[in-house]
């Protein structure tokens, strides 16, 4: 079983994202069901997504997603931005590995990568 890690660095202000709400979803036939939620730290971490944070503490492999409502992060800041929410999209496909998913993101723009 895998476990799920994200970090949300907010590069418009060279900061951890701290305070952005979050759900993880798993794919389920044609729907996507949810198994978690949870909020970033004052770091901007969601350390995994286990039964104190956003889900299970392990997770059966399959595609996955992380929303995160950055309109309401940026909305708390008095920030006007372009994306009401990103949902990053990934596939958990070995049972005993750990997956690192962050999000570098600013008002207007926004990327990921496969962290360790």
């Amino acid at each position: 079983m895998s476990s799920v890690s994200t970090h949300v660095l907010d590069t418009g202000t060279g900061r951890p994202a701290a305070g952005m709400a979050a759900r993880l979803l798993r794919r389920a036939d044609e729907t996507w069901e949810q198994v978690g939620q949870g909020t970033t730290d004052a770091d901007g971490r969601i350390k995994d997504f286990g039964p104190k944070d956003l889900g299970p503490a392990v997770l059966p492999g399959g595609t996955y997603r992380i929303e995160f409502d950055t309109g309401a992060y940026f909305a708390g800041l008095g920030v006007e931005s372009f994306f009401p929410e990103v949902a990053l999209t990934f596939t958990l496909a070995s049972a005993s590995e750990h997956y690192h998913v962050p999000l570098l993101l600013s008002p207007f723009a926004y990327s990921t990568y496969r962290g360790s």
